[in-house]
């Protein structure tokens, strides 16, 4: 079997983080596998906003939190935030942001780095905090949120993979 397969068969989403910060050319190196995604068009759609800065990742989870209507922490307890966002414009934009979240958690899977995909990235990007936010990173345009990329060491064991289901897969030949 090949590397390759070995992380797309081995990976599973992590819920509980241990503290430690992901180093960044461990994070680069999930960026760049980012924007090497496939997008409609090879029009590039997606941005990625990379957030390791401790408070803003706390008012993300918060925003996040009051969203899905809950007070825990959505992100649990990843240090890394990576907010993919892509272009309204371009009518692949969800499926170009969808392949470049899928790219970053393979990459962190095949480093050693827990991931999980957290929804309500378009919510949070439609109120005004988040406007906010990108208009502090001088990022204009007409973007919808995809998804909330988190990364970190793992705290907990690497979980095993749930059989497939019966008629996953159907052959015309």
């Amino acid at each position: 079997m090949s590397q390759t397969m070995n992380t797309i068969l081995t990976r599973r989403s992590t819920k509980k983080y241990k503290p430690d910060m992901v180093p960044k050319e461990i994070i680069d190196e999930i960026l760049k596998a980012g924007t090497y995604a496939a997008s409609g068009s090879g029009k590039q759609s997606p941005i990625i906003i990379a957030v390791t800065n401790k408070e803003l990742r706390d008012k993300l989870s918060k925003i996040n939190a009051e969203i899905m209507g809950v007070e825990c922490d959505p992100f649990y307890g990843a240090p890394v935030v990576l907010i993919v966002l892509a272009d309204k414009n371009v009518s692949t934009h969800v499926y170009d942001g969808s392949l470049v979240m899928g790219n970053m958690m393979l990459a962190a899977h095949s480093n050693g780095i827990g991931s999980c995909w957290i929804h309500r990235a378009r919510e949070t990007f439609e109120r005004e905090e988040g406007k906010e936010i990108l208009k502090s990173l001088g990022i204009s345009g007409e973007y919808e949120g995809i998804g909330n990329c988190i990364l970190g060491y793992s705290a907990e064991p690497e979980k095993q993979a749930a059989p497939r289901k019966k008629n996953y897969l159907y052959y015309i030949e």
